[in-house]
């Protein structure tokens, strides 16, 4: 009569829970460790301390299998499968919740004139490698740049006055008529900007953007576009059919 060996992966996937925290840790387990060595490995998933534990083995179902009480014995030797939960009762005294309440960690904080000192830091890679906003050339660049569309932009609006008639000429996109009704400055963005009421509902808004008022019109039919965008002409707005009588 032959035998039949039934040999467990020397690896198994384990929850670990503790009576000091509410979370569960999901760990991968050497079946050839001692309970000792298990216990120092979890010190640092639990916070308690290898001495003051005592574990606890559940089924994949949550009921309490046997207690974990020999210290020189493989885990391997208990019967644990993958998904079992090893429960940590803690008896060092610390209260449920102490490790989790991040309240109680001292922060650590520095001046802004010592963290200029610093070799080590971010902000002095930084500078030493001349990036971000510590590149003076390319600061001074994109600020001329900024300020040259600007004053593109600015020139392109002079010629556009609320109340005028436009088309909205945008590339790739189909045009739209409507009238002028904003032409200046905004909170949401920089820069000059147009605000259209189009003839037909064909907008984002009616002319309050971020909870700021620019000016009023129905729903949908109320855009921003940037002016050079905008060409002010006779426009007149076009039958669209929906007033007819059917």
């Amino acid at each position: 009569m032959s035998s039949v060996i039934v040999m467990s992966a020397p690896v198994l996937h384990a929850l670990v829970s503790s009576s000091l925290n509410t979370f569960t840790a999901e760990k991968r387990l050497d079946r050839g460790i001692t309970l000792a060595e298990l216990k120092c490995k979890l010190e640092l998933v639990v916070g308690s301390p290898a001495s003051c534990m005592d574990l606890q083995l559940f089924s994949t179902d949550n009921t309490f299998i046997q207690n974990l009480d020999q210290d020189d014995a493989l885990l391997g030797s208990y019967p644990v499968d993958d998904g079992c939960r090893i429960h940590v009762i803690d008896k060092s005294g610390a209260k449920a919740g102490e490790y989790e309440d991040v309240s109680r960690v001292e922060k650590f904080e520095i001046s802004q004139e010592a963290y200029d000192k610093r070799s080590d830091s971010v902000r002095s890679f930084l500078k030493k490698n001349r990036m971000g906003k510590f590149n003076e050339e390319e600061a001074v660049q994109k600020a001329a740049e900024q300020q040259q569309k600007l004053e593109e932009e600015t020139l392109a609006a002079e010629a556009i006055t609320s109340g005028s008639r436009c088309e909205v000429r945008v590339v790739g996109q189909p045009t739209k008529r409507g009238t002028v009704m904003y032409v200046g400055l905004t909170d949401f963005k920089p820069g000059v900007w147009v605000g259209i009421k189009y003839d037909e509902p064909l907008g984002k808004h009616d002319g309050s953007v971020e909870g700021k008022r620019y000016f009023t019109c129905s729903l949908k039919y109320g855009a921003f576009v940037k002016p050079q965008f905008v060409v002010v002409g006779d426009f007149p707005e076009e039958d669209y059919g929906l007033d007819d009588e059917m």
